[in-house]
C-alpha cells in the first residue's frame, strides 16, 4: 500500500520503532520533568511548528504557567517528553466555528514559530512518532478535563502516576484513562462496497460504516449489529484487519472486513443521511479523485486505508 495511505497515530514501525517508548516504568517518579520537553494542548488542539511536526517547550516555558499538571508521554529519541493542557489561556479575537474540521489557528504570544491547530486538519503532516504523541497528548489531556471528579463518591480527584491515573483522596478510588472501542467495517458484496454518510458531514463525503461496541459484545457481533441497524444489510463472515487510535476524544477504531449476505438498504435516517453500494470502478474513481460526486477520503484515517487496501487486493 502506498505510504500516503499509512495509518495515522499508529506509531513508528520497523527501524524507527525504538524512537518512541512509553516507558511506563518511569511514571511513578516525577524526576522526569527536569529534563523533559513538553508539548502543550489547547482546547483539544496540538501545537505544530511552522516548519512541520509537533512543537516542544522546556518545562519552565512561560506559556505553560497556570496550565494543568504535566503528563509523562514516554521517551522520544531517549529524552523524556510530556504534555500539558493550557486551555485556560484565551487568545484575542477567538474565532468560533461549527465546521467538521476547524480551520482556525491560534498563536500564543510567548511561543515563536508555532501555532495551535485542529489535529484532524494536520493529521497527515506528522511523521509516525509525532503523530502518535499528538494523539496521546490530545486523548490524555481530554480525559483529565472530563474526569476531574471521582465516579464512586463525587469528590474531586487528583492526578497520579505522572498523569496516567487519578486518585480520590476521599474514598481512595483509583481511576484510569478510558478508551472506547469502535468497529469500522469495510462491507463488500459482489465487488461492491457499502458506504454511508452521517448527518452534518461535508457534501460528497462518504465512508465506511462505524459504531461503538456495546458492553458484553464481541467485535464480530458489533459489526453485524451496526450494519444492520443503520442499513438493514445482513453481514455474514467478519474478519479483523487493523486498528487505529482515534483521539476524538478517546476511541480505538477496530477495522474489520465483512461480507454482506443481503443487498437491499433500509436506511436509519437518524444515523445516516445516505448509504449506497459502490462498484469497484467507482471506488477507484473516488480514490483517484476523479468521481463526479463523492470526494476522496482524507489520508490518515483508517477508512481510506481500508478502502485502498480493498482496491489493492489486501
Amino acid at each position: 500500500m502506498a505510504d500516503d495511505w499509512m495509518l495515522a497515530f499508529a506509531g513508528p514501525e520497523g527501524a524507527d520503532a525504538a524512537r518512541f517508548d512509553r516507558a511506563a516504568h518511569l511514571r511513578g517518579d516525577d524526576g522526569w520533568t527536569a529534563s523533559a520537553r513538553i508539548t502543550p494542548v489547547w482546547r483539544g488542539k496540538v501545537l505544530c511548528r511552522d516548519a512541520g511536526g509537533l512543537a516542544w517547550l522546556p518545562p519552565d516555558h512561560p506559556a505553560l504557567d497556570g496550565g494543568g499538571p504535566s503528563v509523562f508521554l514516554g521517551t522520544l529519541d531517549g529524552q523524556p517528553v510530556g504534555t500539558r493542557d493550557i486551555s485556560g489561556w484565551t487568545p484575542p479575537n477567538l474565532a468560533e466555528t461549527e465546521l467538521f474540521i476547524d480551520p482556525s489557528e491560534q498563536r500564543h504570544p510567548a511561543i515563536e514559530d508555532a501555532r495551535f491547530v485542529d489535529l484532524r486538519a494536520s493529521i497527515a503532516s506528522f511523521d509516525a512518532a509525532d503523530g502518535a504523541l499528538a494523539a496521546i497528548s490530545r486523548a490524555i489531556t481530554g480525559w483529565h478535563v472530563s474526569h476531574r471528579y471521582c465516579a464512586a463518591c463525587g469528590h474531586q480527584s487528583a492526578p497520579a502516576q505522572s498523569g496516567w491515573q487519578r486518585q480520590c483522596p476521599a474514598c481512595n478510588a483509583v481511576h484510569f484513562p478510558r478508551t472506547d472501542p469502535v468497529v469500522i467495517m469495510l462491507v463488500e458484496r459482489d465487488d461492491h462496497l457499502l458506504l454511508g454518510r452521517s448527518p452534518g458531514w461535508p457534501e460528497g463525503m462518504y465512508s465506511c460504516l462505524a459504531g461503538f461496541v456495546e458492553p458484553g459484545e464481541t467485535v464480530e457481533a458489533a459489526v453485524r449489529r451496526e450494519v444492520f441497524e443503520e442499513t438493514g444489510v445482513r453481514v455474514g463472515s467478519v474478519r479483523y484487519v487493523a486498528s487505529q487510535p482515534w483521539p476524538f476524544p478517546a476511541s480505538l477504531m477496530i477495522g474489520c472486513a465483512g461480507v454482506a449476505e443481503t443487498q437491499a438498504i433500509t436506511l436509519d435516517k437518524v444515523e445516516l443521511d445516505d448509504a449506497l453500494w459502490l462498484p469497484r470502478s467507482d471506488v477507484r474513481q473516488v480514490m483517484d479523485g476523479a468521481h463526479p460526486t463523492i470526494r476522496t477520503p482524507r489520508r490518515g484515517p483508517i477508512a481510506g486505508w481500508l478502502i485502498r487496501g480493498w482496491l489493492d487486493g489486501a
